[in-house]
């Protein structure tokens, strides 16, 4: 089992954002029979069966053992994985482009550039995983609280300039990666023929969300505006 299944295929992902199949898939983490997932979920056998053969077709689920029970043949599935994420390549048509935007400064820039980790990455693991080798990939993640939005522009521009030292200094060949600022201080392996791996560098920062407002003692339920923080919304679904 995967730690996380990325879904590329756009009837994958529309089976799998069904309620009741994204139910099972989270009951499934744990190898279970349609029996089993029955009394769980509430539903008749039949019905249970009918959504795992979907998720099955659609390799959302793989069967673990078959175990006969008298005149009957049990059937075990488990998820082929303990979470998934939908990748932009099921909305191929309308996935954002990285190459549309050139403002590093830009959201939507960021965004295009998360989408495209999760497409690339998606079919990264699943090389890696036919391979059976270990795929090698580094990530930082941290909060940083900056005074003024003066600092936080001084700080974008220290590191972008330290990263680009940084890849001057390793990168294998021909010119810095697109997207690196220039470094007027670092020296240039331009022109070098590359003979390594080839590497996706991405650096983002971007506001953290804000915590929920917790409501009045007094405030009645009824009459109280609702939140509009994204982070509130998520917790108020769960």
């Amino acid at each position: 089992m995967l730690d996380i299944g990325v879904i590329e295929d756009p009837a994958a992902a529309e089976a799998s954002l069904d309620p009741i199949r994204t139910r099972i898939l989270r009951e499934l983490a744990e190898p279970g029979s349609a029996t089993q997932l029955a009394a769980k979920v509430g539903l008749p056998r039949q019905k249970v069966n009918y959504h795992l053969k979907a998720l099955e077709r659609h390799g959302l689920v793989e069967l673990v053992e078959e175990r006969r029970r008298g005149n009957m043949t049990e059937r075990i599935l488990r998820a082929t994985a303990a979470s998934y994420l939908i990748s932009p390549a099921a909305l191929a048509s309308v996935a954002p482009d990285p190459h549309r935007f050139s403002d590093r400064f830009s959201a939507f820039w960021l965004l295009a550039l998360a989408a495209r980790m999760v497409q690339e990455m998606g079919q990264l693991i699943a090389g890696a995983a036919a391979a059976r080798q270990k795929l090698a990939t580094f990530a930082i993640d941290g909060e940083i609280t900056f005074r003024s939005a003066a600092d936080r522009a001084a700080f974008a521009e220290e590191l972008g300039v330290a990263v680009t030292r940084l890849v001057d200094k390793y990168h294998d060949g021909g010119d810095l990666p697109s997207g690196c600022p220039a470094d007027p201080q670092a020296g240039s392996q331009a022109g070098r023929r590359p003979e390594g791996r080839k590497h996706r560098l991405v650096v983002a920062l971007h506001p953290a969300l804000k915590a929920p407002q917790p409501k009045a003692a007094h405030e009645d339920p009824q009459t109280a505006i609702p939140q509009t923080n994204p982070q509130a919304k998520e917790q108020d679904n769960d």
